[in-house]
């Protein structure tokens, strides 16, 4: 349900020259108003509190943290906003998490002015706008790529299994896969590789 007669939009994005754009190409739209805008996840998230806005435009790769663990945050602070992910990378690995994890749809950041809008406007009517299948092409699964994460992060086995509600056993099993799929001998070279793949 849109909480204003205008669809309100807060673009998230550490581009100074997307977040104009996309600014510059809705202000020629009566029915859009863009709220306000944010480099950062932690700026995302106290703008999202205090405007309240319909829809969340959200890159996947902001400076301090992935749209993945941004996404809860924002449905956190403003559960009524929809969370639109906005990027160029559309087969990037952690699109599939980022769905999962609550938002609505993804857009590529080469659409028109007119598309930006008609998603918008989709969106708002129907809560979602559809995506390519990002995961089939996603070189690892959901659940590896917590891994992958905590694993970055600098934590043990056991501390994955229990962050995560997994056996042992099964972190190993993930561990030893998304290892395989982007072939790392050992944790060093999986984070490196990782690096490499744009999936930390």
């Amino acid at each position: 349900m849109l909480t204003r007669q205008r669809i309100g939009v807060f673009v998230v994005d550490d581009h100074p020259v997307v977040r104009d754009g996309v600014a510059l190409q809705l202000a020629r739209h009566r029915d859009i108003a863009v709220l306000g805008h944010a480099a950062t996840a932690a700026d995302a998230l106290t703008g999202c509190a205090r405007e309240q806005p319909d829809i969340v435009l959200l890159d996947l790769r902001l400076p301090d943290a992935l749209a993945a663990d941004v996404v809860p945050g924002i449905r956190a602070a403003s559960p009524h906003s929809r969370i639109l992910l906005f990027t160029a990378f559309p087969d990037h690995a952690s699109v599939a998490p980022t769905l999962a994890a609550g938002a609505c749809g993804l857009l590529v950041k080469d659409a028109s002015g007119t598309t930006i809008h008609d998603a918008l406007l989709q969106v708002a009517r129907t809560g979602s706008y559809p995506a390519a299948n990002p995961a089939r092409q996603a070189p690892v699964t959901r659940r590896e790529y917590d891994v992958l994460r905590l694993v970055a992060a600098g934590h043990t086995n056991p501390e994955i299994g229990e962050r995560l509600g997994l056996s042992l056993n099964t972190v190993k099993t993930y561990l030893h896969n998304v290892m395989h799929k982007l072939g790392a001998r050992n944790r060093a070279q999986l984070i490196t590789n990782a690096r490499t793949h744009g999936l930390l």
